[in-house]
């Protein structure tokens, strides 16, 4: 199969995670470019590659085929504006945008030249979460009829904000950590009216950054389904799991505890949730540190073996597509961008309904976003 050459926009903790795995674990890859303001240089140096000043330059070059989008999330749909006018592919860090008209323009134009464009929804690729959709799929808890999630924790004063904990950059909690949102509408469906309250309740001051500690969330589907949602950095009390109750059973997904968990007819079973049982006890090792589901990496840490491993998966997957692999019929909305839009149309939509005080329909996101297009 012919190599895929790659240009990175952004080295971060993210960023130079995805480009190593390129270089080492994704074979006929290869990184040719980079380009970070304020990160390039090391993995350039390691990587032996070319240092590119702005992101016109890398997108535009001849020998770079796809590529990868690590920057923080306000800056996302630039690049791949620029991308999909030089014909690159694109593989972008989640959320892809922090609107849903933003989505909307990113994912028409990849589409108008036939790109692919895949959002990085690291959750899908956790042995775990695969096999649990595998049961969802089977029939073997019955009907979905209600999921309820929490990413929660409780954090200190920081003597340097990341941009992650500043709304405008990261969108705050429900768009920066929007794995579990999307998850639960991967196996439910797009939400059709949602409802949030909350607020920053217990984290003011130039110590701490300016997104809503505590956010309460709910869910309506079609057929008479909800969900739930908990997230933020105002619970002593932290928790990051998901848990899926069906007709026949349940399956209970601790990302915390490190355990998955699956009740039907014939019984209960325990299942890893990540590809052995020595990266289960990797992840369950650090989350012992933590006060619940809230870590942020950090361009000076090195990513833990269980994430190491799902990256690999997740790039490896991309990369087979360009390659002209099959794609699995459920991922189509992961490769063309459209599942991450719709996870965006739903924060859209809860962040309405926190600002609004009222229940919203996220048809009122897409419709507003369609008529704007027309006019």
């Amino acid at each position: 199969m012919r190599g895929i050459n790659y240009g990175v926009i952004g080295s971060g903790y993210f960023g130079y995670g995805l480009a190593k795995i390129i270089h080492d674990d994704v074979p006929g890859g290869k990184v040719v470019a980079v380009y970070d303001p304020n990160n390039a240089e090391e993995i350039v140096r390691e990587l032996n590659c070319e240092q590119e000043m702005d992101i016109d330059s890398l997108c535009k070059r001849e020998d770079i085929d796809a590529v990868i989008i690590a920057s923080p999330n306000a800056y996302h749909k630039e690049p791949v504006l620029y991308a999909a006018k030089y014909n690159k592919h694109v593989f972008c860090e989640k959320p892809i945008a922090l609107s849903y008209q933003d989505c909307d323009q990113m994912i028409k134009i990849t589409k108008k030249n036939d790109l692919v464009f895949m959002a990085g929804h690291v959750m899908n690729f956790m042995d775990g979460v695969r096999k649990a959709k595998r049961i969802i799929n089977d029939g073997k808890i019955g009907d979905i009829l209600f999921c309820h999630a929490e990413r929660t924790g409780w954090e200190d004063a920081q003597e340097h904000v990341s941009w992650k904990k500043k709304k405008e950059l990261s969108g705050g909690h429900l768009y920066h950590h929007i794995h579990e949102l999307d998850f639960i509408q991967f196996i439910m469906g797009p939400a059709t009216r949602v409802c949030m309250v909350g607020g920053n309740v217990a984290h003011q001051g130039e110590k701490f950054g300016d997104e809503n500690d505590l956010l309460l969330v709910s869910l309506e589907f079609e057929k008479n389904k909800f969900a739930t949602i908990q997230y933020g950095s105002a619970f002593r009390l932290g928790e990051h799991y998901v848990k899926i109750q069906g007709t026949k059973g349940a399956i209970l997904i601790d990302l915390k505890n490190v355990n998955v968990i699956v009740k039907t007819t014939d019984g209960e079973e325990r299942i890893l949730l990540h590809a052995s049982e020595v990266e289960d006890e990797d992840r369950r090792r650090i989350y012992q540190g933590l006060e619940g589901g809230i870590m942020y990496g950090d361009p000076k840490t090195k990513i833990p073996m269980w994430l190491d491993t799902i990256m690999k998966k997740e790039l490896n997957y991309f990369h087979n597509v360009l390659q002209g692999s099959e794609v699995d019929e459920e991922f189509i909305p992961l490769l063309d961008g459209t599942a991450a839009r719709a996870a965006v149309a739903t924060a859209d939509a809860l962040t309405l309904s926190l600002n609004e005080d009222r229940k919203v329909n996220v048809d009122e996101i897409i419709e507003k976003v369609a008529q704007t297009t027309v006019i």
